[in-house]
């Protein structure tokens, strides 16, 4: 049975750093597409970055382009989130997704997910 497991979130002040992991166990990790999502107190769910199994093609939303970076491990079985020049509005709880068709990861449609990490950004 697939786990994903996240890490590394806390609290920061704007400006500031932070990098995400999420590790999966109980399958081949490179046959897996890796995405990163968060959902803010209020609103739905939201798409952040994807990264395909091949750890070539990365995707990012529009709000995290340039000051996020997707990437991925396949030796450690692990998928980064870099997240740079922190904002007030990246406040949210960061979930990890994973699956073997990309449409579905970038879409938010997958069924396997991580129980998610918080990250607050202070202003």
């Amino acid at each position: 049975q697939v786990q994903l497991v996240e890490s590394g979130g806390g609290l920061v002040k704007t400006g500031e750093s932070l990098r995400l992991s999420c590790i999966m166990s109980g399958r081949t990790f490179d046959n897996y597409h890796m995405g990163w999502f968060r959902q803010a107190p209020g609103k739905d769910r939201e798409f952040v970055a994807a990264v395909r199994g091949n750890n070539v093609a990365t995707y990012y939303a529009d709000a995290v382009k340039g000051r996020f970076a997707i990437s991925r491990d396949n030796n450690k079985n692990t998928v980064y989130l870099q997240m740079n020049n922190l904002k007030p509005e990246d406040t949210a709880v960061y979930y990890c997704a994973a699956g073997q068709t990309f449409g579905k990861v970038a879409g938010g449609t997958t069924d396997m997910w991580g129980r998610g990490t918080q990250v607050t950004v202070s202003s």
